[in-house]
């Protein structure tokens, strides 16, 4: 996949790995659309790069994709690469303590749903291109989960059985190569509440393995620690399970 010359839609790019995303893809000459829902924070990180066109967009609104989708129609005919980076995270325990239901509906119609509204409603447009990419950003916890994460976990389980089967697909007919990148804990705003500071990665890493995987045409990246958990599963799925949960007692299955 080439790494210069694209139009870029990156959701979720004002901070964090997307912003990350966007200043990587906008230093090597490709155009980026980045998208929020907080128009000065939108503002503030497009300011840093170049190259770079703010869109106010939240993914979770139905209405608002359809006219989003008709604005990069419009205004964007030669967009050839999506990065599906918006997300949410619920840190909480299954003791009943808090709404499960509700947090997990939140994450799996941020994280899985309207992945899957918007990467549907742009393939028309992908298909025009020469060459093109979908990418989304799953997570370790969608290989294993972290009790902590428990319904977050699910949605990017969910997340990445859906990548694996769309990548599958457009490949038996189309130009679209799909990737998937699955970071472990990142030092980001997001995850600050559970040790990002301490034991997260650089986002810039993120970013940068993400444009190596383009380099190399790797479509499934395992970034950092996500890579030696995943070996352990393949070994022993109970010893994975406790490495994701450390200091935790778990019980046989």
């Amino acid at each position: 996949m080439k790494t210069t010359g694209n139009t870029i839609l990156i959701t979720g790019g004002s901070a964090g790995i997307g912003f990350e995303f966007a200043k990587a893809f906008s230093a090597k000459g490709n155009h980026v659309i980045i998208t929020g829902r907080n128009e000065e924070r939108l503002q503030k990180a497009a300011a840093q790069l170049s190259n770079v066109t703010p869109i106010v967009y939240d993914v979770v609104d139905k209405k608002a994709t359809d006219e989003f989708v008709a604005r990069l129609e419009n205004e964007f005919p030669d967009l050839n690469v999506v990065i599906n980076n918006a997300g949410k995270a619920s840190y909480y325990f299954l003791d009943g303590a808090e709404d499960a239901a509700t947090l997990a509906e939140e994450e799996i119609t941020t994280n899985y749903l309207s992945i899957i509204r918007l990467n549907q409603k742009l393939l028309p447009l992908l298909q025009k291109a020469d060459e093109a990419a979908i990418v989304t950003v799953s997570s370790i916890a969608g290989l294993v989960p972290n009790h902590r994460l428990a319904t977050y976990a699910a949605s990017k389980a969910a997340l990445h059985s859906y990548t694996q089967s769309l990548r599958i697909t457009l490949g038996q007919s189309t130009n679209i190569k799909v990737f998937e990148i699955l970071p472990p804990l990142v030092d980001t705003e997001f995850s600050a509440e559970i040790g990002g500071a301490t034991n997260g990665i650089p986002p810039k890493q993120v970013a940068d393995e993400l444009v190596e995987a383009f380099e190399n045409n790797t479509y499934e990246v395992l970034t950092g620690r996500t890579a030696d958990v995943f070996q352990l599963f393949l070994s022993s799925p109970a010893a994975a399970l406790q490495a994701m949960n450390p200091g935790v007692q778990l019980q046989e299955a």
